[in-house]
């Protein structure tokens, strides 16, 4: 019915964690799951291929490669090996919660034949206050502010170029439209950008589902990769209070408990 491709790079903590969930909450009969290691040279291979219910792609670098995101490159990669109707991709610190989940995401992409992906721009719950306070300071920005300076508004998200799109970290795709009406994940933007865009003028929807709707299924731990591996993602992101957030949220998860678990 289902792939998923989980692309990883040097967390393997974190991939660990993401495999035990889903092992958890998922009938693998159901799905075929597709990691792709982006030559982490860590460990992480070598306790792969101990992993008998995945299917590993050793991606290893290649300097007369084309630039541009191994992210991406990776599910562009993992996209070669899929021969079901439907394809997820996830991240590492993407964490399945319900075992539900499966047939949620299925339900809302069969919901219409139109429907191409379904999926996340942001999927964390964000109160009313602080929803109503965003389009305050969006309005403030793009009407008084940027104008005054002379700034364009392109950088906001939403807005020009910067346009929503289903972000790789939970994107559930009908594998036929990829294949036929985009270059896949990777076309010069971050994952899944341009693919969304292509999808759109080629008549399709994608349904962006209600992050607090979504969270009762997946949870995303937002920037984990980044924040646990500063080198990754520079010192904006990995800064001591995203940490001390990721550790909290891990705990929540139990994940000593799931990490200490012998075997997947």
């Amino acid at each position: 019915m289902l792939t998923i491709l989980i692309p990883h790079y040097k967390t393997l903590s974190l991939l660990k964690l993401c495999l035990q969930y889903l092992k958890k909450y998922t009938d693998l009969n159901k799905v075929k799951v597709i990691v792709i290691d982006n030559n982490s040279e860590d460990g992480t291979v070598e306790f792969l291929r101990t992993v008998k219910w995945i299917k590993l792609i050793e991606r290893k670098s290649n300097e007369q490669e084309e630039p541009g995101p191994m992210h991406a490159k990776a599910l562009d990669l993992g996209l070669e090996h899929v021969d079901t109707p439907y394809v997820l991709s996830i991240h590492t610190d993407t964490i399945i919660a319900n075992e539900k989940w499966l047939d949620f995401l299925i339900g809302e992409i069969k919901k219409a034949e139109n429907i191409a992906g379904v999926g996340s721009w942001k999927l964390e719950y964000v109160s009313p206050f602080k929803q109503v306070m965003k389009h305050i300071e969006q309005f403030l920005q793009t009407k008084i502010w940027y104008p005054i300076i002379g700034k364009k508004d392109h950088k906001i998200s939403g807005l020009g170029d910067n346009y929503y799109y289903l972000r790789s970290h939970c994107a559930l795709y009908r594998t036929e439209l990829i294949r036929k009406y985009a270059n896949g994940f990777f076309d010069g933007e971050t994952a899944g950008k341009v693919l969304h865009k292509k999808l759109i003028e080629s008549g399709f929807e994608m349904v962006f589902l209600p992050s607090e709707v979504l969270i009762k299924y997946i949870k995303h731990l937002n920037h984990a990769t980044m924040i646990l591996h500063p080198e990754l993602g520079g010192k904006k992101t990995a800064t001591p209070k995203a940490y001390k957030r990721i550790i909290k949220e891990m705990k929540a998860l139990n994940y000593e408990e799931m990490l200490n678990i012998e075997s997947l």
